[in-house]
């Protein structure tokens, strides 16, 4: 079944830099999406996905 998913990226400081996906998606199901980073700077930030009850972060490096 589908269920609600959003993928955000966060600063190092929390805040919400971008929104990557934000609508149902269909469990068991391969998705795919790009990021844009060309105009954040180079830095730590933080990818969070949601679904359902769950959420898993992960730490992404940008380098210029």
């Amino acid at each position: 079944g589908n269920s609600r998913t959003t993928l955000k990226v966060y600063n190092a400081i929390g805040q919400e830099v971008a929104t990557l996906v934000d609508r149902d998606l269909e469990a068991g199901s391969y998705h795919s999406v790009q990021f844009d980073a060309s105009m954040l700077p180079s830095g730590t930030y933080y990818a969070r996905l949601a679904f359902k009850a769950e959420s898993l972060t992960r730490m992404l490096v940008l380098l210029k």
